[in-house]
């Protein structure tokens, strides 16, 4: 493990790096294992689609995909969702929120549906998914899966599929790097400074 207090960027502005949990190496090797679990958790993929919630959960959901198809030679359909309306703090917490685009161009009803998220946390991005996509129709599963479970849950969620277990405490946040949005593969634990420090 490296460790270090030395800003990263913009994002760790009032973070200080304690350790880089998964290197670009780590995460490739993760994401092969999270698409080989999803192909035997399945029994293959004939009925899978694939959904990355925005923003890199979008991306490790491009990876999974291009990964199972070198696996298993299934093109799945791959769709993004942006779950910012559904969120429970939407009017309360989110001054100026950021809406994404959802793209979902095929049809959910009946699928299995493998629901892909960077990091969870307390719960509620993935139960705002989880509305979000009931909306759209009726899947015959919903299977959840994240990089990281870093703990503290709020509401009764589980993923389904786990790269890397990390406890944390309240005050440590896990952040997640991926080249296609932050020119860098990792996975790093960060503390939380308070910003009038």
């Amino acid at each position: 493990m490296e460790t270090s207090a030395t800003k990263v960027n913009e994002d760790f502005l009032y973070m200080d790096i304690k350790a880089k949990i998964i290197d670009a190496e780590g995460l490739n090797r993760t994401v092969t294992r999270l698409a080989h679990e999803v192909i035997e958790r399945n029994s293959g993929t004939s009925n899978v689609v694939i959904i990355g919630m925005k923003t890199r959960g979008d991306f490790l959901a491009q990876r999974i995909h291009k990964k199972i198809k070198e696996i298993d030679n299934s093109d799945l359909p791959l769709g993004s969702l942006d779950v910012t309306l559904y969120r429970d703090d939407f009017r309360t917490r989110l001054k100026q929120p950021e809406i994404g685009v959802t793209h979902i161009t095929f049809d959910i009803n009946e699928k299995d549906i493998l629901l892909v998220d960077d990091v969870l946390y307390t719960g509620r991005t993935a139960r705002a998914a989880l509305d979000a996509l009931m909306d759209l129709g009726r899947p015959s599963t919903i299977q959840f899966c994240v990089l990281v479970d870093r703990g503290h849950r709020e509401l009764p969620i589980k993923a389904d599929f786990v790269g890397k277990n990390i406890p944390t405490s309240i005050n440590e946040e896990v952040k997640v790097k991926m080249n296609e949005f932050d020119e860098e593969d990792a996975v790093y634990l960060v503390d939380v400074k308070n910003e009038n420090n």
